[in-house]
C-alpha cells in the first residue's frame, strides 16, 4: 500500500457506527478497549474490560456525544483519531488549562499496521486540530510518549506533536507528556 491520496475525515456519528466497528474490529484494531480507556467513568472502569466496553462507546456515539473521527479512503475507513472535548474523559491529568480556554483533548489514533510509515499520523493530527477548531476549541491538548515509551504509544509520539506546532506543558503521569496547541491565535 502506497502513501494515503485522498483521505476524507468525518466525525463518528451513529450512522458511521457500522465503519467505526469495521475498522475496531479489524485485525490489530482496538477492540480491547474501545477508546474508552480515559472515557469510562469510574463505576465503568470497575464494571467493564475489553468488549464489554463496545456498548459504552456506542451509548455515547448513538447520544451525539463527539469521539473522534475516522479516515476514509475510496469510502472505506481506514484510520482513527479520538478528538473530543477535554470533560468528556476521565484521569487524563497533566497541568490546568486557563479557566477561559475551551480545550479538546486528542488521546489516540489508530492506524492499520499495514499502513503506518505513510503520513497518515501527520494527517490524523491535522484533521483532529481542524475539527477541535471548527467546534469551537480555543486549545487542542494532546498526551504523546516518548519513542522508547514501552506504554501509551497509541497516543502518538512526541516528534509528531512537536512537528504539527504543538508545546510541552507538562507530564500526566511519568510517560505522558502534555503538550497544547493554541487555537486561534489563542495563547
Amino acid at each position: 500500500m502506497g502513501a494515503p491520496r485522498g483521505l476524507d475525515f468525518r466525525p463518528v456519528t451513529a450512522a458511521s457506527w457500522d465503519d467505526f466497528e469495521a475498522l475496531f474490529e479489524a485485525r490489530g484494531g482496538p477492540k480491547y478497549c474501545w477508546c474508552m480507556l480515559w472515557r469510562a467513568t469510574p463505576e465503568e472502569r470497575r464494571t467493564t474490560r475489553g468488549a464489554a466496553r463496545k456498548p459504552l462507546i456506542r451509548q455515547r456515539i448513538e447520544a451525539g456525544v463527539p469521539v473522534g473521527l475516522l479516515a476514509y479512503e475510496a469510502g472505506q475507513p481506514v484510520a482513527w483519531v479520538s478528538v473530543a472535548p477535554r470533560q468528556s474523559f476521565h484521569r487524563l491529568g497533566g497541568p490546568r488549562a486557563k479557566p477561559d480556554d475551551i480545550v479538546w483533548s486528542l488521546t489516540c489514533m489508530f492506524v492499520p499496521r499495514p499502513r503506518r510509515g505513510h503520513g497518515l499520523t501527520r494527517q490524523l493530527i491535522q484533521a483532529a486540530v481542524a475539527h477541535a477548531r471548527q467546534a469551537g476549541a480555543t486549545v487542542l491538548e494532546a498526551y504523546p510518549v516518548a519513542p522508547g515509551s514501552p506504554s501509551y504509544r497509541f497516543m502518538g509520539r512526541l516528534g509528531a506533536f512537536e512537528a504539527a506546532g504543538f508545546e510541552f506543558v507538562g507530564m500526566a503521569g511519568s510517560r505522558r507528556h502534555v503538550m497544547r496547541l493554541a487555537l486561534e491565535g489563542r495563547r
